[in-house]
């Protein structure tokens, strides 16, 4: 796997999509930068491309089988609850929003840290 640079036209995008969410910060984590909803990780732009974003563990299945997400793999091992989603399922507005969303709503149902 290649590590590289995170988009920063799409932390952009995301941090406009988050600004008038309440209780976000945004933090360098995974190679990417990290976008948190009262310290809990909702979406990330992410070093490795694209997004890594925090979904409900109940949804997984189903975001995997009808979109382009894949469940994410780190240090070898598939991470429930958290999906990759490739740079080419990001390329409009519409098509982040939804992402964020997801994990805004994700961050949200968690114990603020």
């Amino acid at each position: 796997m290649i590590i590289v640079a995170y988009d920063p036209d799409l932390a952009d995008t995301i941090r406009d999509l988050l600004e008038s969410e309440p209780g976000v910060t945004e933090k360098k984590m995974f190679g990417g930068l990290a976008f948190l909803v009262h310290g809990n990780m909702a979406i990330s732009a992410s070093g490795q491309g694209g997004a890594l974003v925090h979904i409900d563990p109940a949804d997984s299945q189903r975001l995997v089988g009808s979109t382009s997400a894949e469940v994410a793999v780190m240090g070898g091992r598939a991470m429930r609850g958290w999906l990759r989603v490739p740079s080419e399922a990001l390329d409009t507005r519409k098509q982040v929003a939804s992402w964020v969303r997801r994990g805004v709503d994700h961050a949200r149902t968690l114990p603020p840290k």
